[in-house]
C-alpha cells in the first residue's frame, strides 16, 4: 500500500469508476489481466465522482496546451483507479511499460509529447523511475469519444 500512501501525500485521489454514459455502449474491460501483465484500455479525465471531467474540445483550439496536460494528469489517476480495483495493490505494479497518448486536436497542433507529459509525469512522479519509467507513443487524433482532449491506454508488468 506503499504507492496510495505516496498519492494520498501528494494530495491525488483517484476516482471513483468511469460512469459511461447511458448512450455509450462498452464492450471491453477497463483493465485485462494476463500472466505477468496489465492492459489497460483507452482511459479520458475523470472527476473524482468517475464523471469525465472539463475542459472538453480539440487541444489547440477550446482546450489550451496546460489544460490538455492537465487532463492526461486526471486520465493517469484514472488509469491507477481502474488498476486498484483490478490489483487490489497498486504495489504490484512491477514496470510501466508503455503508455500510449492520443490527443483530441485542432489543425496545426503539433505539442501532443507536452500534453502526454502530464500522464508520464505523474507516473514518474509517484511510481519513481525505476518502475514509471516507460515506453510512449503521443498522436494526435480528429476526435476522441465524448469530445475529450485526452485519451490514454497502457500496459504496465505486475508481480
Amino acid at each position: 500500500m506503499e504507492i496510495e500512501r505516496k498519492l494520498e501525500r501528494l494530495g491525488l485521489v483517484l476516482p471513483e469508476p468511469t460512469k459511461v454514459p447511458p448512450d455509450l455502449q462498452i464492450s471491453f474491460v477497463w483493465v485485462r489481466l494476463h500472466g505477468d501483465r496489465a492492459y489497460i484500455s483507452g482511459h479520458g479525465p475523470l472527476n473524482p465522482d468517475g464523471s469525465p471531467a472539463p475542459p472538453f474540445g480539440r487541444v489547440g483550439a477550446e482546450v489550451p496546451a496546460e489544460q490538455g496536460y492537465a487532463a492526461a494528469r486526471l486520465a493517469a489517476l484514472a488509469i491507477l483507479s481502474s488498476l486498484k480495483r483490478s490489483l487490489g495493490d497498486l504495489d504490484r505494479i512491477a514496470a510501466w511499460l508503455l503508455v500510449s497518448g492520443m490527443v483530441n486536436v485542432a489543425p496545426g497542433f503539433t505539442q501532443t509529447t507536452n500534453v502526454i507529459n502530464g500522464c508520464s509525469d505523474l507516473l514518474l512522479e509517484v511510481f519513481g523511475s525505476e518502475v514509471g519509467a516507460h515506453a510512449r507513443t503521443a498522436i494526435g487524433v480528429a476526435q476522441l469519444p465524448l469530445n475529450l482532449p485526452v485519451v490514454i491506454a497502457a500496459e504496465v508488468a505486475i508481480r
